[in-house]
């Protein structure tokens, strides 16, 4: 079986402007960037709650703990959230509540344990995990990129931190892989870290 296709970064801006002419485009918006800028798994994003992203003071937490249930192989693991990431969450969430940033504390008067991203079916339990996988698939065929999936993100996301010398074992740790071969296997050798690697030598 072959691997899912890495979007280039023009592919990847494709996507943003296809799902900026569409409906739920905050929420889809978010989905993508889920997957591309923390690495997870479907199943792991349709898993998540309001409550695992949304601190009681309203803010994004800047980390999120999948527990055991969540992820493939019963393994609980802490997932860092970088700042664009947050900032991404932060716009979805207001936009899904019709809220002001300085308000979302008030969403922990509701159901916090709603699924963080809704579906058009329910809002409660949002996608399952194999729904939202199909649901990538089908936003990559729909801007025209064969052989993508709802594994690109991982993989672009382990790509880009192997490309900017990110220890291998670190990016092991952020995609929760047992065996530091199976996070190999998602880093892509691109152009750029060969051009790197070989300036190094002048």
């Amino acid at each position: 079986m072959s691997q899912a296709r890495i979007l280039t970064d023009r592919e990847f801006r494709k996507v943003l402007l296809f799902i900026a002419a569409h409906k739920h485009a905050s929420r889809n918006k978010c989905l993508l960037y889920m997957s591309h800028l923390a690495g997870l798994r479907a199943k792991e994003i349709a898993d998540l709650s309001i409550k695992d992203v949304l601190a009681e003071d309203g803010t994004i937490k800047d980390q999120i703990y999948l527990r055991p249930a969540q992820t493939k192989g019963s393994r609980g693991r802490t997932v860092l959230l970088p700042e664009k990431l947050r900032a991404e969450l932060q716009d979805y969430i207001c936009a899904r509540f019709r809220l002001q940033v300085k308000d979302l504390h008030v969403i922990h008067y509701t159901d916090t344990s709603r699924a963080l991203f809704y579906s058009q079916k329910s809002a409660v339990r949002g996608f399952s995990p194999n729904t939202l996988a199909q649901w990538f698939g089908t936003l990559y065929s729909s801007v025209g990129i064969s052989g993508a999936s709802s594994h690109s993100g991982r993989r672009f996301f382990a790509t880009h931190l192997a490309d900017n010398a990110v220890n291998p074992k670190v990016i092991q740790s952020l995609l929760g892989h047992r065996q530091i071969q199976t996070t190999l296997l998602y880093c892509s050798v691109s152009p750029k870290a060969m051009r790197a690697a070989v300036e190094l030598l002048s």
